[in-house]
């Protein structure tokens, strides 16, 4: 089968930069699958994407659908004929269906069949359909019109390429007729271009100043700003989106140094950074120390004769802006950051729960106390708890929203607050995301836990509880963060001490009942596709979870020697062992006796098991005291010969009730020496 190369591109308008990666990549996927499902062979794809075009190349397209046949049963031979062999409503019906007559049926097996060979189509006939179906099918959430017509896409069109080989698939797509015209440069090179064949085109379009490669042109900026913050003796910020947005605004890049006024060095520099990226789409330089230095980095698309004249222009635009962050800065300073509260008691943070102030009260008794548990100091926390949102009052995060906390931490610097206070303005945020970085203070951990505990008590003590995919107060963030403040820096913490503080704070506003066990829950809740996602098994989870224990650090510790029991070959008897115990426990009339009388111990196999426990809680009492768990899991393995040999040997259910009721308290003891670290029997 002939196969010859196949291009289609799309030129529009300026498309969405921040979108233009996925566009290109929803171009491809689609055009990839109308290919699939029509049977069209081809060696590989891949997609172009510049800001005025979409395209894709198709290596070794098969040139013609290839022949196929379709087979469709019909009824059973007695149901589509009577006894004098006429046919019946089911067979004519079945006819009508396949659009033949009753004769060109297949009779001659046990059911009517129609059997059809479908002659394959050439590509030429398939490829507008596919590609107008995967253009269609772009993730475009608002589509434009323009002009007269009723066409519509995410951007007005102004030319279409489709070539098979080095010719022409004839077909009109979004209103524009396909040819083998395309256009280079808008100004290096505005006239049309002609594409020879699609092997030719990111070089053809390369002569006309247009790289039409995303990655390429991506790698060209990443490495040219390198290059040229090594030479002004410092590092780019060049966060991966940034960079993908600025190669979406250029189709010929040439990075330019330029530079700002000192002065404005003396504004925080997360305030400048934040202007000139979000804003400018500029790249910032830093030192070797991490500060920035008074230069950026801007990409121009063109290659001008008089690059200064780019580089003056752009330092023009951006002075204004750091002006106004210069003019927010020094205006906010004027006053102390304490009094922004007068303020926020009249912001609401949530109707049925008071004012942002409110909040930050409860938020500075709430880190005390936190603090106090955690081995910080109480006094500096609720210091850094009731400054906490102060800075939502002030001009430079009404104009830069990005920057609350940080630019909490600059003011509460500036006015004379201790270290810790400071950083936990901007601490009492994290993690800010997956991953992200944590509080890196005992005082801002504590207003974070804080923060955050206030929350989910908060909502959830209002019933407004996330659901699906709506969790407008980012509740489940909140608890995973909780979550990751004292696993990750291994702080003791009794959630439902903490808890049951937060709902005391709230007094009537929340409906008390219940809501402690509640929040528990969520946040522990959240833990099982945390292990899920570390390869832990959900059943080692759930074994924690059963005992209930109330402090996340704890949660894990045990978790984590579960994992490691897991791996022991003595682990699935003895969790065989401990389920078989746990049912039967599950069945004791009354209350199960927690001594062993030694006189009753009549098989010397039980005997054996109750000095193998009573040795065991000795050996394990100082380990467990210390949370020792993988060791006293290792300890307890040892218990698995005893226990074999009592259940091979001994019949628990004896005649006698007291022998009875003394077997069950000797498994109680067993099964209590586990429940002390988790519930194996849930590994089984």
């Amino acid at each position: 089968m002939q196969a010859q190369d196949f291009l289609v591109e799309l030129g529009t308008e300026e498309l969405p930069p921040k979108a233009l990666k996925k566009l290109a990549e929803a171009f491809l996927a689609g055009v990839e699958s109308g290919l699939k499902d029509a049977g069209l062979g081809y060696a590989k794809a891949r997609y172009y994407a510049a800001p005025r075009r979409l395209a894709v190349l198709v290596e070794a397209l098969a040139t013609q659908q290839p022949d196929r046949t379709t087979q469709l049963d019909g009824p059973p031979l007695q149901a589509a004929f009577d006894a004098d062999g006429n046919p019946t409503k089911a067979a004519e019906g079945f006819a009508r269906k396949c659009g033949v007559s009753l004769a060109e049926i297949d009779q001659s097996g046990p059911k009517l069949r129609f059997v059809q060979n479908i002659p394959g189509q050439p590509a030429t006939d398939l490829l507008p359909g596919i590609v107008d179906a995967a253009l269609a099918a772009l993730p475009i959430p608002k589509r434009m019109r323009w002009g007269a017509r009723k066409t519509e896409f995410v951007r007005p069109t102004q030319w279409l390429v489709m070539l098979l080989g080095d010719q022409v698939v004839p077909c009109e797509i979004l209103s524009q007729q396909a040819g083998n015209l395309s256009r280079g440069h808008r100004f290096h090179h505005p006239d049309q271009v002609t594409i020879a064949s699609p092997a030719s085109y990111a070089e053809t379009l390369r002569s006309a100043h247009v790289i039409a490669d995303f990655a390429e042109r991506r790698e060209i900026i990443k490495t040219r700003v390198d290059a040229l913050a090594a030479e002004q003796q410092g590092t780019a910020i060049v966060p991966a989106d940034l960079l993908d947005e600025v190669t979406a605004l250029v189709e010929w890049p040439v990075p330019l140094v330029c530079s700002f006024e000192e002065r404005f060095l003396e504004v925080p520099q997360e305030a400048l950074i934040s202007t000139m990226q979000d804003n400018q789409k500029y790249f910032c330089l830093l030192d070797a120390n991490g500060r920035l230095l008074p230069r950026f980095i801007t990409v121009s698309n063109l290659e001008s004769k008089d690059p200064a004249q780019i580089v003056e222009g752009n330092e023009k635009v951006v002075r204004p802006r750091l002006t106004d962050a210069e003019f927010f800065f020094k205006q906010d300073k004027k006053q102390p950051l304490e009094t922004r509260n007068e303020r926020l008691a009249n912001v609401v943070f949530q109707a049925d729960l008071g004012s942002v102030f409110e909040k930050a009260q409860r938020v500075s008794s709430l880190a005390g106390v936190i603090a106090a548990k955690i081995g910080g100091d109480a006094e500096r926390a609720a210091r850094a708890g009731l400054l906490s949102k102060c800075d939502l009052a002030t001009e430079m995060v009404g104009e830069f929203p990005e920057l609350q906390g940080i630019a909490g931490y600059y003011y509460a610097k500036h006015d004379g607050e201790a270290d810790d206070v400071a950083l936990a303005l901007n601490e009492q945020y994290m993690p800010r995301g997956a991953g992200a970085e944590l509080p890196s203070t005992l005082t801002g951990a504590a207003v974070a836990l804080a923060d955050k505990i206030d929350t989910l008590v908060g909502i959830f003590g209002i019933g407004m509880l996330p659901t699906g995919s709506k969790d407008p107060y980012a509740l489940r963030r909140a608890a995973l963060g909780v979550l990751r403040i004292l696993i990750e820096k291994q702080l003791e913490l009794d959630l439902n001490t903490a808890l049951q503080a937060a709902v005391e704070q709230y007094g009537s506003r929340v409906k008390a009942d219940g809501l402690v066990a509640q929040v528990q829950d969520f946040i522990f809740d959240r833990l099982r596709a945390r292990y899920e996602d570390e390869g832990i098994d959900v059943a080692v989870y759930q074994s924690v979870r059963a005992v209930s224990p109330t402090s996340p650090l704890d949660f894990d510790q045990r978790v984590q020697a579960v994992q490691a029991f897991r791996r022991l070959p003595e682990a699935e008897t003895l969790a065989a062992a401990n389920k078989r115990v746990s049912n039967i426990l599950s069945k004791a009339e009354g209350v199960v006796a927690t001594e062993i009388n030694s006189a009753l111990l009549q098989e010397s196999a039980e005997q054996a098991l109750a000095s193998a426990v009573a040795a065991a809680e000795q050996g394990v009492a100082p380990l467990a005291a210390q949370r020792q768990y993988q060791p006293t899991l290792e300890r307890l393995a040892a218990l698995r010969e005893p226990v074999d040999a009592f259940f091979e040997q001994v019949l628990v259910n004896a005649d006698d009730p007291a022998v009875k009721a003394n077997r069950y308290a000797l498994l109680a003891r067993l099964r209590g020496l586990f429940l002390g670290v988790a519930d194996i029997s849930l590994l089984g």
